[in-house]
């Protein structure tokens, strides 16, 4: 075998820092995409390092556009992971809820478009096919016109925006009626309020007529283990929750998603992520993870 001269070994090495550099330019971008198509931040981290390997293996002299050929590989193998989730899924004990992760500054999920990373938003992309859920994601959090999502995706321009109109109407035709941002957040501080005092009026008071409460616990810890539904039914299992397992635990409403989520625990250690969702006529939608290995990034920004 043929020595590597000096020269050839210092082109090398300055490729690898190129590709090294454009990788992690990207990397928020690459996170963002898998995160918002797959919804827990472990399987979104396993599709960026397996875009990673991809980038190393590649022949990048050939690629005129690295950000194009990352958000390609990221989608694809986002979508051949998402078949797998779901099947998954089908075996999961209970609610399966997206994993609230950290945003904001210093955080690797960037809220480009706000609205396409909030929880009720994925938990809704959840009833979409995976190239509805894949257009959406790319045209609505990171504003690609349809003609690159189509080469991403490998599927037409015309397919890819009707897949995407379908999405967006499906959407915003389930949104519709929503309040604010910022009153869905006050509506979870005086939640949060209520149901540490045990008033169960005050907790009835804000709820709608049919509110539904989700746990997801994955079979791991206890939780219900399916949606608990009706305004005086969730306002006593509410109270009955706090009252058995709030006690000496402390609430730190933190932003995720874009959105305010009030993170509980006892000591060092992360019991639940609660979050909230309401129309005009009171909170419809409360969602509680307690599945310990969903908690884990949302504490550990929190320690930072």
């Amino acid at each position: 075998m043929s020595r590597i001269r000096a020269g050839e070994r210092d082109a090398m090495t300055g490729d690898l820092a190129e590709a090294v550099e454009a990788f992690e330019a990207a990397r928020p971008k690459l996170f963002g995409i898998a995160y918002r198509l797959l919804g827990t931040a472990a399987d979104a981290e396993d599709v960026v390092q397996d875009t990673w390997i991809r980038w190393q293996g590649a022949d990048r002299a050939d690629v005129r556009n690295a950000e194009a050929f990352l958000v390609t590989t990221v989608s694809r193998l986002a979508l051949t992971a998402a078949g797998s989730a779901r099947a998954r899924r089908e075996l999961y004990v209970g609610p399966w809820l997206p994993e609230p992760v950290p945003t904001g500054a210093g955080t690797q999920v960037a809220v480009e478009r706000g609205e396409a990373l909030e929880l009720a938003i994925l938990l809704l992309l959840e009833r979409l096919g995976p190239e509805e859920r894949a257009v959406y994601v790319l045209r609505e959090a990171f504003g690609y016109p349809y003609r690159e999502i189509a080469g991403f995706l490998g599927i037409s321009e015309e397919l890819a925006r009707r897949k995407g109109h379908r999405a967006r109407g499906r959407v915003g035709r389930e949104r519709d009626g929503r309040v604010t941002p910022a009153e869905r957040d006050r509506l979870l501080t005086a939640f949060l309020a209520a149901a540490r005092q045990g008033d169960l009026a005050g907790l009835q008071a804000m709820l709608a007529e049919h509110v539904v409460s989700c746990s997801d616990g994955g079979g791991v810890v206890t939780a219900a283990r399916k949606p608990v539904v009706g305004r005086e039914r969730v306002a006593r299992y509410l109270a009955r929750t706090v009252q058995i397992h709030g006690r000496d635990a402390e609430v730190e409403v933190v932003e995720a998603n874009g959105q305010a989520v009030a993170l509980v625990f006892r000591g060092e250690t992360p019991l639940a992520a609660c979050w909230v969702d309401a129309t005009a006529a009171g909170i419809d939608r409360i969602c509680l993870v307690v599945n310990p290995a969903k908690l884990a990034t949302l504490r550990a920004a929190t320690e930072r």
